[in-house]
């Protein structure tokens, strides 16, 4: 967590307000890794009010995207924080790279597999554990790639932010389009399996052909 190479490039890092919170979190007795275990909690709640969606009418279902959406943006700014208050706030630690990536596992599990259970059916949640585990090869991919000494890869064209986005894009869509939490999950597989590829190809490429080609 505390290399620069291997963190990835976010241009929200550069905002003030997120830059000032970074410092106030890192004037506290709070560590990198709490914060990436509090992304878990932010996960659950997501989760959570995912699985009432089968359950809901037109008003709740805007409620519980709402609650979602909450969910998906603690985790994102935990992300975001954990990794700034490691190296911005110089409080890295040898075990940081451990809980910069398990939780990220925990959370992309928790809130993929919950929304193939709000879709509901076999096929739903089929989807949502296919989704899970195809947002896990992508993690395995670059962190592959990098063991092998490939630069550490955070190409999409499905990386963890943009699987965040579409499950929220697709709860804010479901209470006038009621598939489109499938379709959403269809789109995650798709991307995933796209971004294994270019992940997987790009560390075959610069191990081949070495570093200066």
């Amino acid at each position: 967590m505390g290399n620069e190479a291997n963190r990835r490039p976010l241009k929200v890092r550069d905002w003030g307000i997120i830059q000032s919170t970074a410092r106030r979190l890192s004037r506290q007795n709070i560590t990198p890794n709490h914060i990436s275990v509090a992304s878990i909690a932010f996960s659950a709640w997501a989760a959570f009010f995912l699985l009432k969606i089968p359950t809901a009418d037109f008003f709740q279902l805007v409620l519980l995207a709402l609650a979602v959406t909450f969910g998906v943006l603690g985790r994102a700014l935990c992300n975001i924080f954990d990794g700034m208050v490691a190296v911005e706030g110089g409080k890295s630690t040898p075990s940081g790279e451990l809980f910069n990536d398990i939780p990220d596992r925990i959370s992309d599990t928790l809130m993929l597999v919950a929304a193939g259970y709000a879709v509901g059916g076999p096929w739903g949640e089929m989807l949502g554990w296919a989704a899970a585990l195809m947002a896990m090869g992508t993690a395995y991919a670059r962190t592959l790639g990098r063991s092998l000494g490939a630069p550490t890869d955070f190409q999409g064209p499905m990386a963890k932010t943009h699987r965040m986005v579409v499950i929220v894009v697709a709860c804010l869509i479901a209470p006038f389009w009621y598939t489109a939490l499938l379709a959403g999950l269809v789109v995650i597989i798709i991307g995933c399996a796209l971004t294994i590829w270019n992940r997987v190809f790009a560390a075959y490429r610069y191990l081949e052909r070495g570093p200066h080609v």
